[in-house]
Order: C-alpha cells, then sequence, then structure tokens
C-alpha cells in the first residue's frame, strides 16, 4: 500500500526533550534523522507518498499534536485539535523490543474482545504518554491504545493504522470499529484516533468513545465524528474481526449485564408455556441490541415482543434498526417478568432473551383505558413516566448558566443526592452539580471517565425515570 504523504518537523540531532530521544532511538539509522531543525523551528521536511520505498526502510516517524487545554476540565479537546501527540511506529515495548516479523498474519479477534480490552485501560487510568510502554508492551497514546485494542502485532501510528482495517460507512459502525483522522498534509494538527463504542441514542448524534488521551485513557459520550476537525474522521473496521459467540454481556455498549435478581425463575417457572419445553435460541451477544445496532435479531426480537403484548410500543415496524419502541417493549416484558431497576433496563441480555425465544415468562400486561397499567399478569408495569429531552452536553459544564442546570440540581435532590449544596441548586453550572452527577454515576456501578460527574444521555435518562 502506498505511504500516505506528510509534513514532518524534525528535530536537531542533540535536543535532549524526550520526544527527541524516543525518535533518535526509534530510527537511530533514519536519513531524516540528521536533518537540522527543531519542532519550533521553520525548517520542514516534505515526504510525499512517491517516496514509499523510503518510508519503507524503516518507522515512519509522526509528529506531535498540538496540546490545547479545554478550559475547566482537564483531558477534554479544545478548540484546536485533542491533547494527543503520537509516538513512532515501534514493537511491542518499544525501540527495544523484539519486532514483528515482517508478514504477520492479522490476530484473529471478536468486538467483545476488543472492548474487553480498551475498557482495561479504561480501568486502570493508564497515563497518557508518547514515549512510555504499558505492561502489555503497547505505546500509552491514542495509536497504542487502538493497537492494543486489536491486539496488533506491534505499535501502529496513525499514517499506519488503515492498513489493518476496512473503511465503512457512519451507519455500519458497530463497537470495536475506529473513528480515524490522520492529517497527511499536517499531522501536528490534530491527528488523533479513537474506537467506537455504540452509539448514545437513536440520532446517531453522540457515540461512546474510548480513547487515550491526556491525562488518562478514557470512556466519554461524544459528538460525531470528534469534538474537533470532525468532517475529516474517517471510520474503519478491523480485517481480522471474527463474529461474536454468545456472550452475556459487551462492555462499554449502553445498558448494564444482565443479572437474575434473587428469586428469578431462570426462564423454566412461572407463565412458561404448558408443555412447551422449546430450546432457547442461541443469545446473539449484547452488542445485537442496543443504540446504533442494525441487524436482524433486533427484528427478531420485535416480533417477539409483539407476540408477548407489546404491539401498542410499535408505531410501525418492528425492523432491523433499534429504536425506543423496542428499549420501552424490551423493559415492559422485563417488568412484567417483576424485575425492576438495572435488571429492567430495556436490553435485552441472555435471560430475556430465553424466555422470548421459548416463550415462557409472564405476558406483557394490556394497557387500561386510563393509562395505570390495568389488569392483567400479575407484575406488570404501570406506566413509564415520559423522560424530558436531554438538552446536550455543553448544558452542563463549567460557565454553564441555564435553566436545565435548576432542572438537574432539582431531580438530583428529589433522587436524594443533594447534600452538596450549601444553597440552591440553581441556573449556573457548580461543582455542588458536578459532585452530585458524579455520586448518583457511581450508584450505577460507573467509574472511571463514566462517572466524571457531567450528565451525558443515559445520565440523564437514569436520573428522570
Amino acid at each position: 500500500m502506498v505511504a500516505p504523504a506528510f509534513e514532518e518537523f524534525e528535530p536537531e540531532s542533540d535536543c535532549e526533550c524526550p520526544g527527541c530521544v524516543d525518535r533518535r532511538r526509534a530510527v537511530p539509522a533514519s536519513p531524516a534523522a540528521r536533518i537540522s531543525g527543531h519542532p519550533a523551528a521553520h525548517r520542514t521536511v516534505v515526504i510525499a507518498a512517491a517516496a514509499s520505498a523510503v518510508l519503507g526502510a524503516g518507522h515512519a516517524v509522526p509528529a506531535l499534536a498540538a496540546p490545547q487545554q479545554a478550559p475547566g476540565r482537564p483531558g477534554v479537546p479544545a478548540g484546536d485539535g485533542p491533547q494527543t501527540p503520537q509516538g513512532a511506529k515501534a514493537p511491542l515495548h518499544g525501540p527495544g523490543g523484539k519486532p514483528a516479523a515482517d508478514t504477520v498474519k492479522l490476530p484473529a479477534t471478536t468486538r467483545t474482545e476488543i472492548i474487553n480490552r480498551a475498557k482495561k485501560w479504561v480501568t486502570a487510568k493508564v497515563p497518557y504518554s508518547m514515549s512510555a510502554y504499558w505492561s502489555d508492551g503497547y505505546r500509552q497514546d491514542c495509536s497504542g491504545y487502538v493497537s492494543m485494542a486489536w491486539s496488533l502485532p506491534g505499535n501502529e501510528w496513525t499514517g499506519s493504522l488503515h492498513q489493518y482495517a476496512t473503511r465503512i460507512t457512519k451507519e455500519e459502525l458497530q463497537p470495536g470499529d475506529m473513528l480515524l483522522f490522520h492529517n497527511p498534509a499536517n499531522p501536528t494538527n490534530g491527528s488523533h484516533v479513537v474506537l467506537f463504542g455504540g452509539w448514545t441514542d437513536s440520532t446517531h448524534g453522540y457515540y461512546i468513545a474510548y480513547e487515550q488521551t491526556r491525562p488518562s485513557t478514557r470512556r466519554l459520550a461524544t459528538p460525531y465524528a470528534y469534538s474537533t476537525n470532525s468532517a475529516k474522521y474517517v471510520p474503519y473496521r478491523y480485517k481480522g474481526l471474527v463474529a461474536d459467540p454468545a456472550d452475556p454481556g459487551v462492555p462499554g455498549v449502553p445498558g448494564v449485564p444482565e443479572v437474575p435478581p434473587p428469586g428469578t425463575p431462570g426462564g423454566a417457572g412461572d407463565g412458561a408455556n404448558p408443555g412447551s419445553g422449546a430450546q432457547a435460541a442461541p443469545y446473539p451477544g449484547r452488542a445485537s441490541f442496543g443504540p446504533g445496532a442494525d441487524n436482524n435479531n433486533v427484528t427478531l426480537l420485535g416480533r417477539l415482543l409483539v407476540e408477548r403484548g407489546a404491539k401498542r410500543f410499535y408505531t410501525s415496524g418492528p425492523g432491523p434498526r433499534w429504536s425506543d419502541a423496542d428499549r420501552r417493549a424490551t423493559q415492559a416484558f422485563q417488568q412484567a417478568q417483576g424485575w425492576r431497576g438495572a435488571d429492567a433496563d430495556g436490553l435485552p441480555g441472555p435471560l430475556t432473551w430465553s424466555l422470548l425465544t421459548t416463550g415462557k415468562g409472564k405476558d406483557i400486561a394490556a394497557a387500561a383505558s386510563g393509562g395505570a397499567g390495568g389488569s392483567g399478569t400479575a407484575g406488570a408495569p404501570a406506566q413509564t413516566p415520559r423522560v424530558p429531552v436531554y438538552p446536550g452536553r455543553a448544558m452542563f459544564r463549567p460557565g454553564a448558566d441555564n435553566a436545565y442546570v435548576t432542572q438537574l440540581g432539582r431531580q438530583l435532590v428529589k433522587k436524594g443526592f443533594g447534600t452538596y449544596y450549601a444553597k440552591g441548586p440553581g441556573p449556573r453550572w457548580g461543582e455542588a452539580d458536578r459532585r452530585g452527577v458524579e455520586a448518583f454515576q457511581r450508584t450505577q456501578g460507573w467509574r472511571g471517565g463514566a462517572a466524571d460527574g457531567y450528565p451525558g444521555p443515559e445520565t440523564w435518562r437514569r436520573l428522570f425515570s
């Protein structure tokens, strides 16, 4: 494949800053290493795509993305690019590690495995560094993070990751794919890469991004395609991807892995069709359901739910694209089983799937004329209160002053998370609001970047449910 063209700023050969020292270790024999000019100097070297043979002789050396800190919120990219300068292409454990073979078969991996690996760094809060290498051998920058999640044989950079992937469309994005911005004309202007973790809602305006950025690895609801240089991010899918086996949950996809509550009949108790004895269809995995999902399993789920009394939730369909109608219908079926809280989150886990595909469990009760749940199967849900529309992340950040902040604060107080307010709540966003939201997020079992104190769409939905 023809190497991408890019403009490279070369350091002085005797510069002792950590970045320059790392470059000299990574490319000791590169002719470019002997060209003078610090990144801050005026001299540049332009390497065109036609010079791919020269690039093949050594590691391509990406330049640094210019850091800029977002005011009041560490680690969030600001106007001119993400906080993600990246290191050079290198073997595992750095320049001193064992180089990978020239011809390496791409490791086969599933979406679940990709997200699991990505989440390990989030949990460990791996510090951002373009020169340090984590214990698994991968460089602690954005491209090293994706190399690790995809289990690549070495550390790649934004100029080479596309070689391991196939370009896809926005509509085809699924958890484990990547969004890549490599600026060949000027790599210092924001080159970055993130892992796609799933859509946060049916509008496909926000998604869960797993990324390595300052100060450490994070999982964060992010506007599509990114906070900066949005139009330049390109979606890709790893070439070594294989189908997920039946799996009880995919970390990072919105929702909570389903755990049957105490006393649940396990799919073989109350409400089973007489003499059915049907065997459950294999559970396709949590990645098949939820915001952004578009597949035949969603259609099958909807049809099974309609058969069990969920027709009123669908104005059209069911169809292959996941919608709020699917979530509400699934939640109604779960609540009909007597489940509550995280066990009735509207996302089908293996037990919900088993009950539906075998015809067991309790049906959804018919809605009463007064809309209060009506008579029917015991344990049927009351009508779910309407959640106010999420106003967007921009309404909740340092300096924000609006009615949504007041609405959020009052709901925190109502839910028992108002202890941080000395007075109020009021319309101006403050530390009391952030700490209250963080406390609520932690009660959902979220940690790290998922409990940052800033309400995203899922925090908002749960808080007002």
